[in-house]
């Protein structure tokens, strides 16, 4: 799947791709963060705590990807085209 637009939707990343749209839910955007803060915390073994009922309040696209901003103030990283790709395929499963 390539993804070619996405939008903001009920808190949620809505992303239209070559299949069809595809919506993933705040909390498992935010679990798949991969901005530096996020990964220093996997690189020590901690988890990334993320409570339940995160929102994606907007996202920013970005040529090569989009900034997503969460209900939890977190907006650090930026998910590459290519990776919300590979979570939407996994969505999909």
């Amino acid at each position: 799947m390539s993804v070619q637009t996405c939008a903001v939707a009920a808190g949620k990343l809505v992303i239209d791709g070559e299949d069809g749209p595809v919506a993933l839910n705040g909390t498992q955007l935010r679990r798949a963060c991969r901005c530096a803060q996020c990964r220093a915390l996997a690189l020590t073994g901690s988890a990334v705590s993320v409570p339940a009922g995160i929102t994606v309040v907007a996202a920013s696209p970005l040529g090569y990807g989009v900034q997503l901003h969460f209900s939890d103030g977190h907006n650090r990283g930026i998910f590459p085209w290519s990776y919300l790709a590979e979570l939407s395929r996994a969505a999909a499963d």
